[in-house]
């Protein structure tokens, strides 16, 4: 799944990738160009609310299980476009970016 979520991301430029992991594991790591949105940010809510809905969307975090459910809660909130990176940062193979 890692090869074609990277795949994806390098042949469609207007895919939108989400890290929704904690600032502190963001920084030690992330995918280049991935927006941040905590998924434990008690405005979750509001920022998946202010995304476009016609984007299409990827999503990853450490495993794969805390972006399964933010992709899920995205879903619940009509946007039709929702990718969730199975096996998360443990299993992406591509480049890493660190802020720390």
């Amino acid at each position: 799944m890692e090869r074609e979520f990277r795949q994806a991301l390098e042949e469609d430029k207007s895919i939108v990738l989400i890290d929704v992991r904690t600032s502190g594991e963001h920084r030690m790591g992330h995918i280049p160009n991935s927006l941040h949105i905590d998924m434990f940010s008690p405005d979750l809510s509001q920022k998946i609310a202010a995304l476009d809905k016609s984007k299409n969307y990827f999503l990853y975090c450490r495993s794969g299980a805390r972006s399964a459910n933010v992709c899920s809660m995205m879903a619940q909130q009509g946007f039709p476009k929702v990718t969730n990176l199975f096996g998360g940062l443990f299993d992406w193979r591509g480049e890493i970016v660190t802020l720390a």
